[in-house]
């Protein structure tokens, strides 16, 4: 799963009495498979993530946006290169590079927008 790959987390074990998620899938009917699913940050310190597909098609801004922290305490050039690191590393899992925000101080320190396979806009920042 794309998310797991950028924040470093995990799928959660399947619900109790399955031995794998593909398991528990087959005993649904097959227009439920692979609708909802989660994310969890293997140390447990991170928030778990759930994600879940709705029938619409979007049509206007996410309803949520994450700012992925890829440079904290970096300013500067330092900063925008370890932004750029990480986006070839996304773009290589399937985000797509929307466009980058250079620092303009004191208001903004630089960040470069995405979105996910799915079109969901997110920012490293």
């Amino acid at each position: 799963m794309f998310w797991n790959q950028v924040l470093g987390y995990e799928v959660p074990p399947p619900p109790p009495g399955f031995d794998s998620w593909d398991a528990f899938a087959a005993t649904l009917p097959p227009e439920q498979r692979n609708e909802r699913w989660a994310a969890v940050d293997p140390k447990g310190v991170g928030p778990r993530l759930f994600f879940q597909r709705v029938p619409e098609p979007k049509t206007v801004k996410n309803r949520l946006h994450l700012d992925v922290r890829a440079a904290p305490g970096l300013q500067g050039d330092e900063r925008m290169a370890a932004l750029e690191a990480e986006c070839e590393r996304l773009v290589a899992l399937g985000a797509s590079r929307q466009r980058r925000v250079d620092p303009a101080p004191p208001m903004e320190a630089g960040f470069i927008v995405l979105t996910d396979p799915e079109g969901n806009e997110f920012c490293l920042d």
